[in-house]
């Protein structure tokens, strides 16, 4: 199963690959979602965009396009708690301050920062911890700023190449960064960093750029030589062709995930850290694919 999501009028008039940004043209994103949760059928697609315990959200405003991912902990199900409740709280909550404007494109922090204190100020109990990773295109300057917390991320494809893309924070093997809400009691105990120590970005971009923003169960199971293999087969920026490449990404990450005898590059880090581990990582998979277009409104 996937989505499209697609907002105004967005004309993409450049050859993928990129062409020179001397022009006064606004920049816009056509993005398209896929993804699959680890521990439900294939494509499931929960409520308020959450596949498994990951979530995401694709927002407008007049003066950018925002995108983020999320990945709740799963290791909060032993005591109770639905990891995809922090995860999809905390994205639905960036998501309505990019709607209602309260963000500066220029700070992607400062979205995650004010989502997480409204997470911690809610009313309504809320216990959890996931990853983040934000992404905005600000129209007029056509530079990208991001924030990413952990071992979510992104990349920027340009020519065929990887151009650009995010660092992987984590704390040990297979700990990375995360946003926290613990009882009183585990206070102190809980992992929790702050959203400021998340590591930002800015980029210039181009008509025609892609930009593949996901969870790690994509980056733990396919290296980037695949990814680029599949992004070779996105030959225009219409919405059919966004969808079934996001698709096809996404499939093939969730088959290589199952795959007992695959050297994953979950399995390869691993074995970097004095582990005997092969196949690949079973774990949701959220996939954004965007394609950096003209906008006119």
């Amino acid at each position: 199963m996937f989505s499209v999501l697609s907002y105004g009028r967005l004309v993409a008039r450049a050859v993928l690959g990129g062409l020179s940004q001397t022009d006064s043209r606004d920049y816009s994103l056509v993005t398209a979602s896929c993804g699959f949760g680890k521990d439900f059928r294939k494509g499931i697609l929960k409520k308020g965009m959450c596949y498994g315990d990951d979530a995401c959200f694709v927002a407008r405003h007049r003066s950018a396009d925002v995108l983020g991912v999320a990945d709740g902990v799963g290791g909060w199900r032993d005591y109770g708690v639905d990891p995809s409740q922090f995860s999809g709280t905390l994205m639905r909550t960036c998501e309505r301050l990019v709607k209602e404007g309260r963000f500066v494109p220029s700070n992607p922090v400062g979205i995650l920062t004010a989502g997480y204190c409204e997470l911690l100020q809610n009313k309504v109990p809320l216990l959890g911890s996931s990853t983040a990773c934000i992404v905005v295109l600000d129209r007029t300057s056509h530079r990208l700023h991001t924030a990413n917390l952990g071992d979510s991320g992104f990349l920027v494809v340009r020519g065929g190449e990887v151009v650009h893309r995010s660092d992987e924070q984590q704390h040990y093997f297979n700990t990375p960064f995360q946003l926290s809400i613990a009882p009183p009691e585990a206070e102190g105990v809980v992992l929790s960093d702050s959203p400021e120590a998340a590591d930002s970005t800015s980029f210039d971009v181009q008509l025609g750029d892609i930009i593949l923003t996901a969870t790690d169960g994509l980056f733990d199971n396919m290296p980037d030589y695949m990814i680029l293999q599949e992004l070779k087969k996105l030959k225009n920026s219409n919405y059919e062709s966004i969808q079934q490449t996001a698709r096809s990404i996404a499939e093939q990450a969730h088959e290589l995930a199952y795959d007992p005898t695959y050297m994953s590059p979950f399995a390869q880090f691993a074995c970097d850290n004095g582990l005997n581990v092969r196949g690949g990582k079973p774990d949701d998979i959220t996939v954004l694919l965007s394609i950096v277009a003209e906008y006119t409104d």
